[in-house]
């Protein structure tokens, strides 16, 4: 009688399955798949269209699960069909790993142990980015998908390119995606921690063979510029919608008001300087004419220069409705400057129209950056020197 691999009781009972997605990876498959069966039976692979000999490699594993269709569609639809019939198959969780033997098998127990502790988790393998072989063009990439996601969860991740992961199925039930190449890997993850699941990262090994001998199906063109498009809508989603509604319901919720004074305006390691410096840089966003743009603009910004993301979105809140008809006021004065003919009149002309306004733009521009630049170090200093005297009074 053969003996059952070692955690084929654990994914019963936890209804675990693994997840493997594959096109023309004939080659490498069958060695994941002995590899993979060595920890459990509960295997499930989706043949993407492959016209290599996928099938009759597939044919000799007839305990292994097969989804097959044709032609390819790209990685995401595969791993969306594979959960779809994972679910069907009465199983609440997915550990999806790569067919073209870049992951080990022998990480899956960290996976399965893991899971235990955090059993509504999306669990990532996070791979040793520096190790030997590792492709450059891979490494930017990752650093590159790591920045956007920071901005777009506000969740920092060392590895949101690895597809060895765990995906909770029971707590992803009516969620949709659109992707379906490989930048569904981001989609997913994303919108996910959009819903309030965690991710959580998993140290996992890498193999990555020479590139003489490397098989890859990324396009970098065409790939990189669908996870651009991806991202750009991400990030509109984001900051119009999902960071003020995190922001809100944060606020509002009990002992929210006094963890944000704490945790993000009253940083006690946090420099004068920096807060200061914070301050006045929201304040100078909040009055430069990029309308509609300008707390995307700040975020990225204030993440990039590393500032307190907090002070700069409430100093930017000086363009509030209230104060926009005196900052566009003040900023046509201050751009008197810079013109023979000065155009505040219209302001208060009965006859205003849009084309006086775009016939005097150039003095509004002109004179509103110049009058965020001037609030902008006003603000900067004022608010050193009260920190300086407040903080000191506190230490004191």
């Amino acid at each position: 009688m053969t003996q059952a691999p070692p955690y084929d009781q654990q994914c019963s009972i936890q209804k675990i399955c693994v997840l493997i997605p594959t096109y023309n990876n004939a080659g490498t498959l069958g060695g994941v798949l002995r590899d993979v069966l060595q920890y459990t039976s509960h295997v499930i692979v989706v043949n993407d269209g492959a016209t290599d000999h996928t099938a009759s490699v597939l044919a000799e594993f007839p305990e292994v699960r097969v989804v097959a269709y044709a032609p390819n569609r790209g990685k995401g639809i595969a791993l969306r069909r594979g959960f779809r019939y994972a679910q069907e198959n009465g199983y609440d969780y997915v550990i999806t790993i790569d067919a073209d033997g870049q992951h080990f098998a022998s990480d899956l127990p960290a996976f399965f142990d893991a899971v235990r502790q955090k059993p509504r988790a999306i669990l990532v393998g996070a791979r040793n980015l520096e190790q030997e072989n590792m492709p450059g063009k891979n490494t930017f990439a990752n650093k590159f998908s790591n920045f956007w996601f920071y901005v777009e969860t506000g969740l920092r991740g060392p590895d949101t390119q690895s597809g060895y992961r765990l995906y909770p199925l029971h707590a992803m039930k009516k969620m949709w995606f659109i992707c379906t190449k490989y930048e569904f890997e981001i989609e997913v993850l994303v919108k996910s921690a959009w819903r309030g699941i965690k991710i959580e990262w998993v140290p996992v090994q890498v193999y990555y063979p020479p590139a003489e001998e490397r098989v890859s199906h990324f396009r970098p063109f065409r790939d990189f510029s669908r996870i651009s498009v991806l991202n750009t809508v991400l990030v509109t989603i984001a900051f119009l919608y999902i960071h003020p509604r995190n922001f809100i319901r944060f606020l509002f919720s009990k002992g929210g008001l006094k963890q944000l004074l704490r945790e993000q305006l009253l940083i006690p390691e946090e420099s004068n300087a920096t807060k200061a410096l914070s301050i006045g840089f929201g304040v100078f966003m909040g009055i430069v004419p990029i309308w509609g743009f300008q707390m995307l603009t700040a975020l990225v910004l204030a993440a990039l220069m590393r500032l307190n993301k907090a002070l700069v979105i409430i100093a930017a809140n000086i363009s509030i409705p209230p104060m926009i008809p005196i900052i566009v006021y003040l900023s046509f004065l201050t751009g008197r400057m810079y013109v023979q003919e000065d155009a505040t009149w219209v302001l208060f002309s009965k006859n205003l129209s849009i084309a006086a306004m775009k016939q005097n733009l150039f003095q509004y521009v002109t004179g509103s950056i110049t009058l965020a630049a001037i609030a902008g170090v006003l603000a900067w200093a004022l608010a050193y020197v009260l920190l300086a005297v407040f903080r000191k009074k506190r230490i004191s």
